[in-house]
C-alpha cells in the first residue's frame, strides 16, 4: 500500500518514516527541495520522493493517483506572519488534489481546540481540519498540545528556559494548563490509526494523563535535569514583551515566538481519552518523556527501533540510516576536507585513540585525561577495548562507541569525560570527503561557559586532527 507523507523533513515526519517502511508501506515522501531531502541506499526502492509546494497548486500534479493513504503535517506558524491564510489555502490545495486520486484516509495531526477562545495559532489549525473534512476521503483528525521530545519546539524551549534561566521573572500565562504527551505516544496513534476504519471521519484529542501549568512543567523538567530553579510571574508582561522573552532567552523565531506566547494563554486539555481506550495506550508521564528525550541518541523512538533491528532484524535497513546525534540547541564544530587516500583514511580513524592516540596535540588529549581523572572520570588510562578492532559499546579513552560501520564509513564516539553536558564526536566520508562533527550539549549556564572557555583549544585541536587524518 501507498502513503503519501507530507512534512517528510519536519519532525513528526522524520519520526514516522521508519516505522512506516518497517510496516510494509511504501511512502511517497513530499518536499520543496530533492537535494535537502536525503534517502539511504537501503531503502530507495521503499520509497519515492516527489517535489511539492502546497501553495503552488501546479506542483500538486506530481502525487501519484494510486496513493491509498496520507498524512498532513505540515504548517507555516514559523514562516509567515500571515500564516492564517497560506494553512487555509494550503488545506484547500491538498485536499483537491488528494481528491484526484484513490486515496481512502488522510491523518491531519492539529491542536487542541476545546476552549471557547482560541488563539490565531488554533484557529488556524481549526481551519485546516475543516478544509479538509470537505474531502471524498475519510479525515481522522488528531488533536495535541505539547509534544514532548528531543527536537520538539516545544521540548526545546523549555529546554533553553529551564538550562539558561537559575531564576526566572515570568509572564503569567505561566499559569496557563496544558496535558503534554511524549512524541512516542504521539507516533504510536499516529501509525496505528492509519487504515484502521474505526478511527475514519473522527477527531481525538491526545494527551498524557497529567495536566500541568507551564511553570509545573519547567520545574519539574529541572528536577529531572537535577537544576534548582526559582520562577516568579509577573502580570505586567504584555505578548509582545513575553515575544521578545522567548525569542532572546530561547532558540525560537520571532515568528513562531508570538504565536506561541498567543497559544500559551490558552488552556490546551484533553477532552476525552477515548483514542487511548481504543488503541489500548497508556501514555508516559511527562517525567518519564522528558528523561527518554534524553537518551544518548536523538530520539527515544528511534533507539526503540534501533535495538528491535539488531535483535529481529526486521528492517532490512543500516541502522545508521536513523541514528541522528542531536542538533537543535546544540553546539558545533564540524569541519570537512578532501581524502587524499580514502583506505589511508579510514584505517587511522579506526585505530584512533588508546595506544596510537589522536594524531594531533596529543599533549593536550592527555592533559584532558588527566583533568577527568583529578575530578573522579574515566580518564584516558582505560584506552581501547580492542587495539585492532572496534565495535559498537567498546571503550575508546573516555569515549563509549556508540555506531560503528565500516563498509558506510562512519563512527560515532559518545563522551564520558566529566562534563557540565553530553558530547558526540561523529567521523563520516561521503564521497572523497571527511566531515568531523563534535557536539555539545550544554547542561546550565555552567555548560554553556563551558563550551566558550575551551572553544580556542577545541579549534585547534579538530583543525589539527582531520588534517591529520586526511593527509
Amino acid at each position: 500500500m501507498k502513503v503519501l507523507l507530507t512534512g517528510a523533513t519536519g519532525y513528526i515526519g522524520k519520526m514516522i518514516l521508519p516505522i512506516l517502511i518497517e510496516k510494509g508501506y511504501y511512502l511517497i515522501c513530499c518536499v520543496r527541495d530533492k537535494k535537502k531531502f536525503y534517502v539511504a541506499n537501503t531503502i530507495k526502492d521503499k520509497i519515492q520522493v516527489i517535489e511539492i509546494d502546497l501553495n503552488k497548486k501546479e506542483t500538486l500534479n506530481a502525487i501519484p493517483q494510486d496513493i491509498d493513504f496520507a498524512y498532513y503535517l505540515v504548517h507555516s506558524m514559523s514562516s509567515s506572519k500571515n500564516y492564517i491564510e497560506l494553512e487555509r489555502q494550503s488545506a484547500i490545495n491538498f485536499r483537491k488534489a488528494i481528491n484526484k486520486t484513490n486515496a481512502k484516509q488522510v491523518i491531519y495531526l492539529s491542536g487542541i481546540v476545546n476552549s471557547e477562545v482560541l488563539s490565531k495559532h488554533l484557529n488556524s489549525r481549526k481551519n485546516v481540519e475543516i478544509e479538509l473534512s470537505k474531502g471524498n476521503y475519510a479525515l481522522t483528525t488528531l488533536r495535541a498540545g505539547i509534544i514532548i521530545g528531543s527536537g520538539s519546539a516545544s521540548f526545546e524551549i523549555i529546554r533553553d528556559l529551564v538550562e539558561k534561566l537559575p531564576i526566572m521573572i515570568a509572564p503569567k500565562w505561566l499559569k496557563t494548563r496544558s496535558q503534554p504527551i511524549g512524541i512516542s505516544d504521539v507516533v504510536k496513534v499516529l501509525t496505528s490509526i492509519l487504515g484502521n476504519v474505526k478511527t475514519f471521519n473522527k477527531s481525538y484529542d491526545i494527551g498524557g494523563d497529567e495536566i500541568l501549568t507551564y511553570k509545573e512543567m519547567l520545574l519539574k523538567f529541572a528536577e529531572v535535569r537535577g537544576l534548582k530553579r526559582i520562577i516568579w510571574t509577573v502580570p505586567v508582561m504584555t505578548p509582545k514583551l513575553s515575544s521578545y522573552w522567548l525569542y532572546f532567552i530561547t532558540s525560537t523565531s520571532y515568528n513562531l515566538a508570538i504565536s506561541l506566547v498567543d497559544s500559551m494563554k490558552i488552556d490546551v486539555v484533553v477532552k476525552d481519552d477515548e483514542i487511548k481506550e481504543l488503541l489500548q495506550i497508556k501514555p508516559l508521564s511527562y517525567k518519564e518523556c522528558i528523561q527518554r528525550a534524553f537518551n544518548k541518541i536523538e530520539q527515544n523512538e528511534i533507539v526503540s527501533s534501533w535495538k528491535a533491528s539488531i535483535v529481529s532484524d526486521k528492517l532490512d535497513n543500516r541502522i545508521s540510516d536513523y541514528i541522528n546525534v542531536p542538533e537543535f540547541g546544540c553546539y558545533k564544530d564540524v569541519r570537512r576536507r578532501e581524502v587524499k587516500d580514502l583506505e589511508e583514511c579510514i584505517e587511522r580513524i579506526w585505530k584512533i585513540g588508546g595506544k596510537t592516540g589522536w594524531y594531533y596535540a596529543n599533549w593536550l588529549w592527555k592533559f584532558r585525561g588527566y583533568l577527568d581523572k583529578v575530578f573522579g572520570g574515566v580518564g584516558l588510562n582505560r584506552g581501547r577495548t580492542n587495539q585492532n578492532h572496534i565495535h559498537a559499546g567498546d571503550n575508546l579513552d573516555f569515549w563509549r562507541v556508540l555506531y560503528v560501520s565500516r563498509d558506510e564509513k562512519r563512527l560515532i564516539l559518545f563522551a564520558e569525560m566529566k562534563l557540565p553536558g553530553e558530547a558526540w564526536l561523529e567521523f563520516k566520508i561521503q564521497g572523497n570527503m571527511l566531515i568531523q562533527t563534535a557536539t555539545f550539549r550544554a547542561k546550565g549556564l555552567t555548560g554553556r561557559a563551558y563550551w566558550f572557555i575551551v572553544y580556542p583549544l577545541h579549534v585547534l585541536i579538530f583543525k589539527g586532527l582531520i588534517k591529520e587524518l586526511t593527509k
